[in-house]
């Protein structure tokens, strides 16, 4: 006996197939490319010039599987690891790996989870599987790279950080959260509402020698997808318990229309933090994409983002936005088989340092990198199994 179940592959914002009774599916991604990058125009003269490198691009492996429990029950779960195979990176549960119950109620998972609001950015991403150079994550949800990276194995997280060569250089809003919990509802004419809950596993014993901590928050989101069109708006709001009393959040909004022969998207984003180095800050980026159909195999793809400078306390930090563009053809030689080539462009204001969200070139490990041009050439081959 076969069931369809809402699982959790990218926040509750996608279906899955259908899983025979106690079956176990193994699946990923191997997606690998040659880039050509550059670095040019730093304030400090710390120019890197042309280098070149092989990327595995987010590929992974997973496994998932469902077992019919009686009366409309369903177990679920799911593992999945990225797989660094440019250098021999190790495998581990780094990515959306959960356990679960499904029904007609809609579905529960615990463990390592994409939220609603990273979800939104990927759904709305214009590149296969929201990875390479040009992805979207370059300038989402970072407030001045101020909220680069993730809580760590703890539950805790230091805001700002720094992202290394080839690295994934993503807002803590656009990465997976550890120790998690979420309820995905059923679909109700194209309407379907994810939840998410991060525990507070972190918190430290009162005593005078040890810092606070009590990282916690929360991720929602209401998405609507029926025909060619999709909407939906997030809403992701972390506490870090910090002595500071700092607080983060993040604001989405975006949709897309699917002509056939083409695609349009648009999403809008704004970050904040709340007692950060004694201010409020926030930033707006917004961003617009789409692809061509050129082929029945072959499709143009082309995306801008913009994020604006950031305000403390409602006042203006001259020059600290970017500006992204990337385009891009992607060529299918089957269903499972694909080549792609991208140029990527990321301009910095003075101020600023953002890197490439995925396989960044390592500009915050650099002194007088500010203001930086990042700009690269990617040749790859992207296979599903």
């Amino acid at each position: 006996m076969q069931k369809k179940l809402i699982a959790l592959a990218v926040a509750g914002l996608a279906s899955t197939g259908a899983f025979a009774q106690a079956n176990v599916t193994v699946y990923g991604i191997a997606d690998g490319s040659f880039d050509v990058v550059r670095v040019s125009n730093t304030n400090g003269n710390s120019d890197l010039g042309n280098t070149t490198r092989v990327s595995s691009n987010s590929s992974y492996i997973g496994f998932k599987g469902a077992e019919a429990l009686g009366n409309g029950l369903t177990a679920v779960f799911q593992y999945e690891s990225g797989v660094g195979f440019d250098n021999q990176g190790a495998l581990g549960t780094t990515r959306d790996s959960f356990v679960g119950l499904a029904s007609n109620f809609g579905t529960v998972v615990l463990g390592n989870l994409t939220g609603p609001t990273r979800a939104l950015g990927v759904a709305l991403d214009v590149n296969a599987g929201a990875t390479g150079i040009g992805g979207n994550a370059a300038l989402l949800g970072k407030l001045g790279n101020n909220l680069v990276g993730t809580t760590d194995s703890t539950g805790n997280y230091a805001a700002g950080g720094s992202c290394g060569r080839s690295s994934t250089c993503a807002s803590i809003f656009d990465t997976r959260w550890k120790n998690a919990i979420a309820y995905v509802s059923p679909t109700y004419y194209g309407l379907n509402v994810t939840a998410a809950y991060v525990a507070n596993e972190n918190k430290t014993f009162h005593n005078i020698s040890t810092a606070a901590a009590n990282t916690t928050g929360y991720d929602v989101g209401l998405k609507y997808a029926n025909g060619p069109i999709m909407a939906a708006a997030t809403y992701n709001a972390v506490s870090l318990g910090n002595d500071a009393g700092t607080n983060v959040g993040d604001f989405r909004i975006g949709g897309s229309y699917d002509f056939g022969i083409a695609t349009v998207r648009a999403l809008y984003d704004r970050a904040r933090a709340d007692h950060f180095g004694g201010a409020k800050v926030t930033q707006n980026v917004f961003g617009l994409g789409g692809t061509f159909n050129v082929t029945p195999a072959g499709k143009i793809l082309a995306q801008a983002y913009f994020a604006g400078d950031l305000k403390a306390n409602g006042s203006s930090a001259s020059d600290t936005g970017a500006k992204l563009f990337e385009i891009g053809y992607e060529h299918s030689l089957s269903k499972r088989t694909m080549l792609k080539a991208v140029y990527a462009h990321l301009n910095n204001d003075n101020n600023a340092r953002y890197d490439f969200g995925n396989n960044a070139v390592g500009l915050s490990t650099v002194a007088g990198t500010t203001g930086a041009t990042v700009q690269g050439i990617q040749l790859g081959l992207r296979h599903s199994f």
